[in-house]
C-alpha cells in the first residue's frame, strides 16, 4: 500500500488524564512509548497496535486513537508539547488521494501484530486480570475529565517511618476525606496535585501514590487512608535534587489540605476468598500496597473471617534504617505472617537482595506458587523485577515443574501482579 495514501489509527496518550506513572512505557514490549518531563507519547513509526499497554494503564489515558493519513501522523515532537489531545479530523481534512483506509480497529490488530519475540520482557508474565474474588474497584471518580476535577483531603497524620539519614526520608501520611466519597481497595492508588506551576508556567502534573491502608481506612470506621512517601533528595547519579510532589507531601503538617484525584487501578487487587495464600515481594515504598493487604488480612482474621492461607513477605532495602515500618513489622505474630528481610548494604554483611532470600525458601515457594489459591504481588524498583522473575523461574524448574506452564496459569488466573517503577 502506498504510504502517502494510507489512513492509520494512530495511538495517542491523553495528557490531561495521564498521571505519568510510567506503566505504559514499562509495559510496551517494543519500545514505542517514551516521555520527557512533560508528556508520555507513542511513536507511530514503532507502534504495532499490540495493545499490551492498554489494560495496565490505571487511568485509561492510554486508550485514545485518531484516524490520520500515515504521512501526517503526529510526531513525537508534536505530542510532547500537547496540553490536550487534538480534535478528531473530519474526512474533508484528508487529501482527496487519501482513500486507502486501514479500516481495522486497534482491537482487530491484536492477533496479527502481537509481539512473538522469544526475548520478550519479564512483564509478559504479569497479569492484568484481578483475582476472581477481588472486590469491585471504583476508578477515575475524580480527575480532569470526570464530573468533579478533584477533592480536598485534610492531613491528619505525618510520621517519619525510616531512621534519620541524609539520603532517605520516608513518611507515613494519613489523609481524611470527611463526608466526600473516596472508595479504595488494597492495591489501588490515588493522585496528588501539588500546588504551583512548573518551569513552563503549567500546573504540576498529578503524582500517583499507592495506598498503604486497608479498604476500611487507616483508622477503621473513618473515611481516611494512608500513603507511604519517600522524599527524593538526590537523582540516580547522586546529584542533589528536590522532587516536587514528594517533598510537598513530606513537609505537610496536620491540618493542611491537599487536592486528590482518582482512585486508580483495576488489577493489582488482593483476593477475598478464604484459604488464599498471598506472597508479597517488595522494596522501599513498594511496601505500601503490601502493608494495606497485610492489615486487611489481620483485621479479617481477628474477626474470624479467614480460614487460613499463608501470608509471606519478602522485603528488601539497603539497610534496616532505610526500610519503612521496620519496627512494626517485627511485632507482627509469626503465626500470622512469615517475614523475610533482604539488605544489600548492611555493614559487615554480604549483599542480599529479595531474589536471593526467595531462593533460600525455594522449597516452600515451589509448593505454594503452583497452587491455584496462591497470589503473588511484586512492587518496588524496576531493577528488582528481572531478578525476582528469574528466581521464581529457577525455583519452579528445579522443583521438576515447567515454569512456562506455571507462569501461564499465574497470568491467565490473575495470580501474578507486577507494579514496578
Amino acid at each position: 500500500m502506498n504510504s502517502s495514501t494510507e489512513i492509520i489509527q494512530q495511538h495517542l496518550i491523553d495528557p490531561e488524564i495521564c498521571i505519568r506513572c510510567n506503566t505504559c512505557e514499562a509495559t510496551c514490549p517494543i519500545g514505542a512509548i517514551t516521555h520527557d518531563d512533560r508528556n508520555y507519547v507513542v511513536d507511530a513509526s514503532i507502534c504495532n497496535l499490540c495493545m499490551a499497554c492498554i489494560s495496565p494503564c490505571p487511568t485509561g489515558s492510554i486508550d485514545n486513537w485518531r484516524q490520520v493519513p500515515k504521512v501526517k501522523a503526529y510526531s513525537i515532537a508534536e505530542q510532547l508539547i500537547w496540553d490536550e489531545l487534538p480534535p478528531e479530523l473530519e474526512s474533508n481534512q484528508f487529501d482527496s488521494s487519501d482513500t486507502n483506509t486501514s479500516d481495522s480497529l486497534p482491537e482487530e490488530k491484536l492477533a496479527q501484530n502481537a509481539p512473538t519475540s522469544a526475548a520478550a520482557p519479564v512483564v509478559q508474565y504479569g497479569s492484568i486480570t484481578p483475582p476472581w474474588s477481588a472486590a469491585h474497584p471504583y476508578i477515575n471518580l475524580y480527575g480532569p475529565k470526570a464530573q468533579q476535577k478533584s477533592i480536598t483531603a485534610k492531613v491528619t497524620g505525618n510520621v517519619r517511618v525510616t531512621q534519620v539519614g541524609k539520603d532517605y526520608d520516608t513518611h507515613h501520611i494519613v489523609l481524611d476525606f470527611g463526608n466526600q466519597i473516596m472508595p479504595v481497595l488494597e492495591g489501588q492508588s490515588i493522585g496528588i496535585l501539588p500546588p504551583g506551576n512548573d518551569a513552563n508556567g503549567k500546573p504540576h502534573h498529578a503524582r500517583m501514590y499507592s495506598i498503604a491502608s486497608p479498604r476500611d481506612g487507616e483508622r477503621p470506621g473513618y473515611n481516611n487512608l494512608s500513603l507511604t512517601i519517600k522524599r527524593v533528595l538526590e537523582d540516580h547519579q547522586g546529584n542533589p535534587v528536590k522532587g516536587v510532589a514528594s517533598n510537598f507531601m513530606c513537609d505537610l503538617n496536620v491540618g493542611d489540605q491537599v487536592e486528590v484525584i482518582g482512585p486508580f487501578g483495576t488489577s493489582f487487587l488482593m483476593p477475598n476468598h478464604p484459604h488464599s495464600n498471598i506472597i508479597m515481594i517488595c522494596t522501599g515504598t513498594g511496601s505500601a500496597p503490601m502493608r494495606a493487604m497485610t492489615e486487611w488480612r489481620r483485621r479479617q482474621m481477628k474477626q474470624n473471617k479467614f480460614e487460613g492461607g499463608k501470608l509471606i513477605l519478602f522485603f528488601g532495602a539497603r539497610t534496616p534504617e532505610e526500610l519503612p515500618y521496620f519496627g512494626p513489622l517485627q511485632n507482627l505474630p509469626q503465626d500470622f505472617i512469615d517475614i523475610h528481610f533482604a539488605f544489600s548494604r548492611n555493614p559487615n554483611q554480604p549483599k542480599q537482595y529479595v531474589q536471593d532470600v526467595m531462593r533460600e525458601h525455594a522449597g516452600e515457594l515451589a509448593q505454594l506458587v503452583p497452587q491455584n489459591n496462591t497470589y503473588i504481588y511484586v512492587c518496588g524498583l524496576k531493577d528488582m523485577e528481572h531478578g525476582v522473575m528469574e528466581s521464581l523461574k529457577d525455583i519452579i524448574n528445579q522443583a521438576g515443574l515447567s515454569w512456562e506452564t506455571v507462569a501461564s496459569s499465574l497470568k491467565s488466573e490473575g495470580r501474578l501482579h507486577l507494579e514496578t517503577y
